[in-house]
């Protein structure tokens, strides 16, 4: 019985062929992505911006009462809330901002909490309040700038790491392969505002495991590659390396995104925007590995003497 191939082992594609013209259109989805969190920036989760959070399911109710619970809590005084649904149509989690005056003193905002849960459980009978959650303005921003220094050491290390056990050459091209997708993640999240907490900090740092693993499966085999064909032009080698990893590469990717697409549509809404981020990260990962890591190192210089030691004077034999 014969064993279903995704990729036939004569597979030939010519990637590097048209490097010039996706690397162009990466690069304008890289500056419409950071004009997007720019401009219109990123749903920040309570988790980052300080704040309440109340998540509550209707029992006696198919549908939550979206509309009516806005006009009641906003009612308070506490700013218009951020209402989202959570595990099913009949589950929402409501978000709302703590008052400059509330954010520093735990019993004022014990308080907000209380007055809050008991408007919801007074004027909608079957409402049962399923977890709380506060995080103060002064503690949101050190997780905040946390996450953001923990994606930015993870990529600078992970470039170093590539570059000792390769080439320069090959750190900067890992490097920016990590930004383009970091970029477009962050990108979408922008676009769509998404909400942005802690489980997205998580999913952008599996991304960046999960595109490092891939590129330097590719850069592995284009080593090789240098070391057996001294004099094959570099985008050839680049084509011939692509394509004997592919197998690997796609056997990976459609087997994850098997289970994403899956918890996409049926999984908790609680988890959609980790499960999107993962999703995209996968495509863009896969992209970037094969025409922005690779072609890349057309353009820093590489060439087939760059694995041959170079000989020094005293390695050479007198002659005879």
């Amino acid at each position: 019985m014969r064993l279903l191939k995704l990729v036939p082992d004569n597979t030939n594609i010519h990637f590097l062929r048209w490097r010039v013209p996706f690397y162009l259109i990466s690069l304008a989805l890289i500056a419409a992505s950071l004009t997007l969190v720019f401009t219109r920036g990123l749903n920040l989760g309570v988790d980052f911006v300080g704040g309440q959070q109340v998540q509550v399911t209707f029992t006696q109710s198919e549908e939550a009462p979206v509309a009516e619970l806005r006009e009641r809590i906003g009612s308070l005084g506490y700013g218009e809330p951020v209402i989202q649904r959570a595990d099913g149509p009949n589950s929402v989690n409501i978000r709302f901002r703590l008052p400059p005056e509330v954010q520093e003193d735990p019993k004022a905002s014990d308080a907000m909490t209380s007055q809050v849960t008991t408007t919801i459980t007074n004027n909608f009978p079957g409402a049962r309040i399923d977890d709380l959650s506060a995080v103060s303005g002064k503690v949101s921003g050190e997780l905040f700038s946390t996450a953001m220094w923990a994606l930015g050491l993870a990529m600078l290390a992970i470039s170093v790491y590539i570059w000792v056990r390769f080439e320069w050459q090959f750190g900067v091209g890992a490097l920016f392969a990590l930004f383009h997708d970091v970029s477009l993640t962050l990108g979408m999240f922008a676009l769509f505002q998404f909400e942005f907490d802690l489980k997205i900090v998580a999913a952008i740092l599996t991304i960046i495991g999960y595109s490092l693993n891939d590129t330097i499966v590719v850069y592995d085999r284009i080593r090789e590659n240098l070391k057996k064909y001294r004099k094959m032009p570099l985008p050839e080698l680049l084509d011939l390396s692509v394509n004997e990893t592919l197998a690997r590469t796609v056997m990976t990717s459609l087997t994850l995104l098997l289970v994403l697409v899956s918890l996409l549509f049926i999984g908790p809404a609680s988890l959609f925007g980790f499960t999107a981020a993962i999703t995209l990260g996968i495509f863009v990962g896969t992209y970037s590995s094969i025409y922005m890591a690779a072609p890349i190192l057309i353009w820093l210089g590489v060439t087939s003497h760059s694995f041959v030691p170079s000989e020094s004077s005293g390695d050479v034999q007198p002659a005879a």
